[in-house]
């Protein structure tokens, strides 16, 4: 027992036994006379041992624990660490049995010492696990088990007071006695002897010479500024066991304070937590024994269950303890916790008054001091420094490059058929180029980004119709609608109403997100269908006027957000000019079956492929550098792949491709002066409802990638960013191209691709987490640039790309998009096994059914939203910004009389385990 032993921290399990085995029989000789302060005292108990290094501090050391014999006696007043002489030290050495790596894992989650648990009770108390891992405090407040746990444990108490034993085997066993033949809830199937092996380490009984651990404990630290402290007066042992059918919590009092160890000098309390091992992830034995050792951390609660003579009055001081840490919790939350919307402008729960609307261009104002002084940032970050990220930003421009090129052909097309040429593929691509450029360059937050959309092809076609029925110059009449759109938009810009969008929650904001993700599986799905109707069910050669009958249809079939692009592709690619179909070089092409066949399958290939190649950073092959350029490239590769395999590798099927008629002239600006004041009247109503589209869609977006979970730092610019967007659609109108906003899966994506992410484990289940996201305009800048650089590949070779690759790029797409949706994660929870839903901090603080009555009002917002924006009539589209704003009231007045509105702020929060 000296030398190294000492240094390593050994325990000393004592004098043989005179009985083997491990029940209350079990009994040492009377303890030897104390052993000299020189060396470490017996070690016991909770797995976690220490040394007193002084009289003030206790350092953790490797666990040991002895079984089976009695316990000391010890001081009767509430405990407090002995007073033991100092041993010997030489110099720069440490303290035998000293290990400073456990002390560090609680001390890491500080900054200082003495912050250790500031904020979670008074005087840095937290909790420490057998693991040495560190676990958060049960919030009263917040966590909706905290009381259920009590709650259940005092409808079925388990406490024994008075205790008289005096070993740790002796006082285990009689709480397994009272859990295990309990009346109102007795275990049949339970062995005694086998519950008490399954506590150890070691099943074995003790014998001479022989250490065992208690295998799961939680116990009480506090931490100083030099060094962790134990609170050895109670102990929380847990245990799961696949033989108990539900879970049991068992307070013991002891009459006498006992001597297990040197980390439990002076126990008076012990808790035991049993539970089935197959429970939901905040009822296991762990988040239950963390809800009582919360409670026991508070000296005062200790001091008064000293007291009570009954058990009803150990209950009441229960109660009495939980109403005071429910109220300690309690006060004011940043609203930035409770809304992902994070309009920065407006951060108090207060509601908004006319006086924050005023002085006009006060929101601009505020922008400009924000943004300006990072301007320079922006082009340097990641490119000067020692932190360099020209790959992804590569990858990164690569991905917007596909991403923006293709639905801007898409929605060209659509363009061209619905205004016979006036607006088609080669302005839409220009104006995508020059108002992409002029967003990189001039925006407040230059990681949204903008494209045409569904919902503006609309307007477009709404605008073509009118002008056919009362005999107006499109161009002109187009031209005063957008320059009407821009002009409300200046005014919202001026008046700070963007203001009004922090009133959108963050449940608002996922069903809308949910909808546009939705609306890319059925738009690949409703055009394979018609590829299937056209080339397997129908006949080979289609009549061209049952053609055009059906292209003209599909205006109502398509969604209205800017992720729809099914009307685009089903309107421009279904019967294209044979000149510019064919390639010379080519043999005859087969209309058959196979091209319904063929389309399906370069649909799914093109999704695995790059959902696969997305999923690749996560695997371990290759270099960790070379799978994350393979996820970046995800989109390019796959397109560009069964593009080619498509062109080449099937030349004898025929694959329809994109309408293309080229423009005698881009920049043509429209002559305003032939409108009557009917037309500009009739065009200001067109304006203002366009604005609204534009003011959610604009400010929406900018939120969800501007969500407090991507830890953008540079800040936020909405007002000017609408102001800019109002600029670039008046320059746009007036050259008769097509109109443009923020782009929704686009702008998160384009964020999610930049940003640096790292995995984290929760009880068993992976979260990605943002570290920091690289803000920089340079993406932007470079794909706006290559879009504009795409004129020279018209016709060929961006023709190649076939149908079929698209509707798998539109799947892909709403894969990605859905991945931190938490309406969708809370609709597959339906689906799963309690055993299994994540501890995401709505399951923690909100009860079950509620979760369920919210996630059901929210499938029928998105219900409702469904009903207009899918809607076959146009006009009933052009109102879906009002609907939008509908779920506003719906949110504030209708849902808190359903739900408690703390429980709607909960789920509204962002994750915080």
């Amino acid at each position: 027992m000296q030398g190294a032993g000492q240094a390593a921290g050994w325990a000393w399990p004592g004098p043989p036994a005179e009985k083997k085995g491990w029940g209350p029989e079990a009994r040492l000789k009377p303890r030897p006379k104390k052993p000299s302060p020189d060396l470490p005292q017996v070690l016991c108990s909770v797995g976690l041992c220490a040394h007193r290094a002084s009289s003030q501090t206790l350092t953790i050391s490797a666990p040991r624990l002895t079984r089976g014999r009695p316990g000391g006696r010890a001081r009767q007043e509430e405990p407090g660490l002995q007073v033991l002489a100092k041993p010997p030290r030489v110099p720069g050495s440490r303290p035998p049995g000293v290990d400073r790596n456990a002390e560090k894992t609680f001390m890491s989650h500080c900054e200082y010492p003495e912050d250790a648990a500031e904020s979670e009770l008074p005087g840095g108390c937290g909790l420490l696990h057998t693991s040495r891992k560190y676990l958060k405090l049960k919030n009263f407040e917040e966590e909706i088990r905290a009381h259920r746990d009590l709650d259940g444990f005092l409808d079925q108490a388990s406490i024994i007071l008075n205790e008289p034993a005096t070993s740790l085997d002796d006082v285990l066993r009689a709480m397994l006695l009272g859990l295990v033949h309990k009346r109102d809830s007795p275990e049949p199937e339970c062995n005694l002897d086998l519950l008490m092996a399954m506590l150890f380490t070691d099943a074995e009984p003790p014998m001479e010479g022989k250490v065992h651990l208690l295998s799961d404990t939680i116990q009480g630290v506090t931490a100083t500024v030099t060094g962790v402290q134990y609170q050895q007066s109670w102990l929380c042992i847990i245990c799961t066991s696949k033989f108990l059918m539900k879970r049991h919590v068992c307070i013991s009092r002891l009459v006498r304070p006992q001597n297990w160890g040197e980390n439990c000098c002076e126990v008076r309390f012990v808790i035991m937590v049993l539970a089935p091992p197959k429970m939901k992830s905040t009822k296991t034995a762990t988040e239950v024994g963390r809800t009582f050792a919360t409670m026991f951390l508070d000296i005062t609660l200790r001091q008064k269950l000293l007291k009570t003579r009954t058990v009803d009055e150990f209950k009441d001081a229960l109660l009495h303890q939980r109403q005071l840490l429910t109220a300690m919790k309690q006060g004011p939350t940043p609203s930035i916790h409770y809304s992902i919307s994070s309009i920065c402008i407006q951060r108090s729960h207060q509601p908004l008054q006319h006086k924050d609307f005023f002085p006009v261009a006060k929101g601009i104002r505020e922008d400009f001091a924000r943004r300006f002084p990072v301007y320079s940032l922006d082009f340097t970050d990641g490119i000067i420094g020692k932190n360099k990220a020209v790959g992804k930003y590569i990858t990164t421009t690569l991905f917007l490059y596909f991403a923006c090129l293709l639905p801007t052909i898409a929605f060209g097309s659509l363009n061209d058929e619905n205004t016979d040429g006036a607006i088609d593929v080669q302005k839409t691509i220009a104006g995508q180029s020059i108002g992409g450029l002029l967003y990189a360059l001039f925006s407040g937050q230059p990681l949204v980004v903008l494209l045409t959309t569904a919902p503006l092809a609309l307007y477009t076609h709404v605008i073509r119709g009118i002008c056919d029925d009362y005999d107006l110059d499109f161009s002109t009449f187009y031209a005063c609608t957008g320059l009407w759109n821009s002009f409300f938009l200046a005014l919202y810009a001026f008046f700070n109403f963007s203001l009004i969008m922090s009133l959108f929650k963050r449940s608002t904001e996922e069903i809308i997100a949910l909808f546009i993700s939705m609306t890319f599986v059925l738009d690949a799905v409703k055009g394979m269908v018609k590829i299937f109707q056209k080339y397997y069910f129908g006949s080979s050669h289609g009549n061209h006027e049952d053609e055009h009958v059906s292209a003209l249809s599909l205006m109502g079939v398509g969604t209205s957000l800017n992720t729809s692009f099914h009307a685009a592709l089903n309107t421009s690619l279904l019967s294209s000019p044979p000149e510019l179909t064919s390639i010379s070089s080519r043999p005859v092409e087969h209309v058959s079956r196979e091209t319904a066949v063929l389309s399906l399958l370069i649909m799914l290939g093109t999704l695995w492929l790059s959902y696969t190649l997305y999923q690749f950073k996560k695997s371990p092959y290759l270099h960790p550098y070379m799978r994350e350029i393979l996820s970046d490239c995800a989109l390019p590769i796959s397109v560009l792949t069964f593009s080619l395999i498509c062109s080449y590798g099937f030349r004898e099927i025929k694959m329809s491709k994109f309408r293309y008629n080229p423009s005698e002239s881009l920049f043509k600006i429209a002559e305003m002066q032939s409108l009557s004041l009917g037309a500009i009247g009739s065009a200001m109503g067109l304006g203002f409802l366009l604005s609204m589209l534009f003011f959610i869609e604009q400010n929406l977006v900018a939120a969800l990638a501007n969500a407090p979970e991507n830890r953008l730092v540079k800040g936020t610019a909405y007002h000017w960013d609408l102001l800019l967007v109002a600029i670039i659609n008046m320059g746009l109108s007036l050259f008769g191209m097509p109109w443009i906003h923020a782009a929704y899966p686009h702008s998160p994506l384009h964020v999610r691709a930049l940003a640096v992410v790292e995995e984290r484990v929760e009880n068993g289940h992976i979260y990605e987490t943002i570290v920091n996201v690289w803000e920089t305009r340079l993406t932007t800048l470079g794909a706006s640039i290559l879009v504009g650089f795409s004129l020279l590949l018209l016709p060929i070779p961006l023709q190649w790309i076939p149908k079929p690759v698209l509707y798998g790029l539109f799947l892909y797409i709403a894969l990605t998009s859905i991945d931190a949706n938490q309406l969708f994660e809370r609709m597959a929870l339906l689906l799963k096994d309690q055993a299994s839903y994540p501890p995401t901090h709505y399951i923690r603080r909100v009860p079950q059914r509620k979760i369920h009555y919210f996630t059901g009002l929210q499938a029928l917002q998105l219900l409702l939203l469904c009903a207009f924006g899918m809607s076959p009539l146009p006009y009933m589209k052009m109102i879906f910004p009002l609907i939008m704003m509908v779920m506003i009231p719906i949110r504030y007045k209708l849902l808190p009389r359903i739900i408690e509105a703390k429980y709607l702020d909960a789920m509204d929060a962002e994750h915080s385990a």
